[in-house]
């Protein structure tokens, strides 16, 4: 990590990631496909559950990052009796906290689902989509968390083989369950849900037999300054995926008085560009364990040549995956839903959010830099900029002026704003790194 030429490094390392990352788009894609053959108001319902993956995933992304951010900087100075701690207590959290949203999402999904958006037409086809997802929350929560700790260990390749296997697992399941069995949309959570504790099953068993660290729960022996640095190194992951899942619900909200389609339209739009963004959190993810091995181990020379690699990988593919979205969007539509309600909004929302998706480079890597760095502070404002700050007050005020268009043009906003925001960070942090 601190010897091996940077480029070959990184890319080495985010290739997994990136993999990883469109696999559990794939999830979501699989489950917007077949459930958009059966009804408008069912692909509307994914709009809303996409509110509560997002908590799962900010669980598994808080302990998996809190713990993994600590356990790079500690591998990077040899302490590796202090990384197995870090190990089992990131696994241990991500599993409990888990169950405790599996406890109270079930005992109160149906008032959850109007909360979050839902039409009367939309809001039984989300608890049914729902329910068994939520039984497996405690592996959807730990997943997300060993595939961050596996590649915090510089094992990213194992993290992503036991994503893949559950996916691929899922595109079997999903269309069997749904039209074979004839269970609709309660079909495609059950694959959702079985496939997620495949993944969890692979992992946990790779964590404990290949890791760099073996996963042992004897491990586990929390004290203060551990948790201090979980929570330090994971809050701005659980701020980013929160300010998601709480901007996910303003956009049901305010798309809500415009119906179904304009609900069912921004779902989809949602989950395609989570595709696109996702090969960047993957390249970010590839930048992190080289960021904190060579930060922990003092070599700041290393982590600006890092740094800057990525945003301008990061920035090239952003400006072709914009070109390619924009070109395909009515067809890209289409794909998941027919109806032309649905289409028109989707294609707008598309075209705008392909106009700005490349200043997601430079917003993305700076908020890892600054996580994998430490600098907790830093890192949370600049999570919760692009998808709670900005997102969530446009969405809600400019539909009052511009109407649906208003919830079409709020996540470009949203990203200009954070891109002229992680600027002047971004040159202060690299000054401080010279």
């Amino acid at each position: 990590m601190t010897g091996q030429p940077i480029r070959p490094l990184i890319l080495k390392l985010c290739i997994p990631a990136v993999i990883s990352n469109l696999v559990t788009t794939a999830y979501n894609l699989t489950d917007t496909f077949f459930i958009g053959q059966l009804g408008t108001a069912q692909s509307g319902a994914i709009g809303i559950a996409f509110s509560i993956m997002t908590v799962l995933q900010a669980i598994g992304f808080f302990f998996g990052n809190g713990s993994g951010n600590s356990m790079s900087r500690e591998l990077g100075k040899q302490h590796n009796e202090r990384a197995a701690k870090l190990l089992a207590i990131g696994f241990s959290g991500a599993v409990l906290c888990g169950l405790a949203v599996a406890i109270i999402g079930l005992i109160t999904l149906r008032p959850l689902v109007i909360a979050l958006g839902s039409t009367s037409t939309i809001a039984p086809y989300a608890v049914q989509y729902l329910t068994p997802i939520l039984i497996a929350a405690p592996c959807v929560c730990g997943s997300f968390a060993l595939n961050g700790l596996l590649r915090y260990q510089g094992q990213s390749a194992f993290g992503m083989a036991g994503l893949v296997s559950g996916a691929l697992l899922n595109f079997l399941l999903a269309p069997l369950f749904i039209f074979v069995f004839n269970l609709g949309i309660f079909g495609a959570g059950l694959a959702t849900g079985i496939c997620q504790a495949t993944s969890f099953i692979i992992l946990t068993t790779l964590s404990r037999k290949l890791g760099v660290i073996k996963l042992s729960l004897r491990n586990c022996q929390p004290d203060a300054l551990l948790m201090r640095e979980i929570i330090g190194g994971g809050l701005p992951s659980l701020v980013r995926q929160g300010a998601g899942s709480i901007a996910t619900t303003c956009v049901n909200i305010a798309a809500n008085p415009f119906g179904d389609a304009a609900i069912a339209g921004m779902a989809i739009v949602m989950r395609i560009m989570l595709g696109a963004n996702s090969v960047i959190i993957g390249l970010g993810q590839g930048f992190q364990p080289v960021c904190g091995y060579n930060y922990g181990a003092g070599r700041y020379d290393r982590v600006r040549q890092a740094y800057w690699f990525c945003v301008k990988l990061s920035t090239g593919v952003l400006v072709a995956i914009g070109a390619l979205v924009w070109i395909c969007a009515p067809q890209l539509i289409g794909i998941f839903r027919s109806d032309p309600a649905v289409v028109e909004v989707g294609v707008a929302a598309l075209h705008l959010q392909c106009v700005t998706v490349a200043l997601n480079g430079v917003n993305m890597m700076g908020n890892m830099s600054t996580q994998t760095m430490g600098k907790t502070g830093i890192a949370s404002f600049l999570a919760v900029c692009r998808m709670g700050l900005f997102l969530a007050p446009a969405v809600l005020i400019l539909p009052h002026f511009f109407g649906v268009l208003g919830v079409e043009m709020a996540q470009s906003v949203s990203d200009v704003l954070s891109f002229a925001v992680t600027i002047p960070v971004q040159r202060k942090i690299l000054r401080e790194l010279r």
